[in-house]
């Protein structure tokens, strides 16, 4: 495992994708600053980290995934690493919410941003960009978000977290493509707000109601609406108001 530290930069995602177009990067190598200046996460939203306080690290992943059907369930997979960590640091109530962050206490604690490409030579490679609230209490005007810290009012050690959560993703990871079922299962099961009448917003902005019932296989949140159909919408055509 090739662990590249850095004191800050504008993005680990964009620092392992540059460093890859200048020279071969070993698979699992991992950066991780103590300051992400520009850190985004899905919807294009920015992540905004106190410096030294949190984990904001991206992990290379290669010769894994051998076709796209296959990408959420890799997405799954470091979902679900990050759950299972935080399961064994603290007593709140975890749950992953669709797509991929994470939950605590019914906040948000952690964000995933996973960017794939395919090379020229046919290989999928993806850069998985994890960003985790471990140490910092003060959010500004942020609401509905928390932290390990918040949570159980103790200071975290930054590498203990990190090897953890390590552990947990290289063993989720290598259940890709041997054992699929098993990260789908566990994912349903912690699937956050399933089963519970939810305010949603469409791309359009309109309000609506609905019940998660799961997930497709390709990665659609499957919502039961009034009229008692059930409609798949993508990343960007849903958005759940919480």
């Amino acid at each position: 495992m090739n662990i590249i530290k850095l004191n800050a930069t504008n993005s680990t995602n964009d620092y392992l994708k540059d460093l890859m177009r200048k020279q071969f990067v070993d698979n699992f190598t991992i950066v991780i600053a103590s300051n992400q200046e520009k850190g985004r996460g899905q919807r294009e939203a920015e992540w905004f980290s106190e410096s030294g306080k949190n984990l904001t690290f991206s992990v290379l992943v290669r010769d894994l995934i051998m076709s796209p059907a296959e990408l959420f369930t890799l997405n799954i997979a470091v979902a679900l690493s990050v759950f299972e960590t935080l399961n064994v640091l603290t007593r709140k109530k975890t749950a992953v919410k669709w797509p991929n962050d994470i939950m605590a206490d019914n906040k948000k604690i952690a964000g995933i941003l996973i960017e794939n490409a395919i090379q020229q030579n046919g290989e999928i490679y993806s850069v998985i960009g994890i960003g985790l609230n471990v140490n910092q209490i003060n959010f500004n005007l942020a609401k509905n978000i928390t932290s390990l810290k918040l949570l159980e009012n103790i200071d975290f050690n930054l590498d203990r977290v990190l090897n953890l959560l390590l552990e947990n993703l290289k063993q989720n990871i290598s259940l890709v493509r041997s054992n699929k079922e098993v990260l789908w299962e566990k994912y349903l099961e912690n699937l956050f707000k399933k089963e519970i009448p939810t305010t949603f917003e469409d791309e359009n902005q309109q309000k609506f109601m609905g019940i998660i019932k799961g997930v497709s296989s390709i990665g659609q949140l499957q919502v039961l609406l009034e009229d008692d159909s059930i409609q798949n919408y993508g990343v960007k055509e849903i958005k759940m108001l919480y």
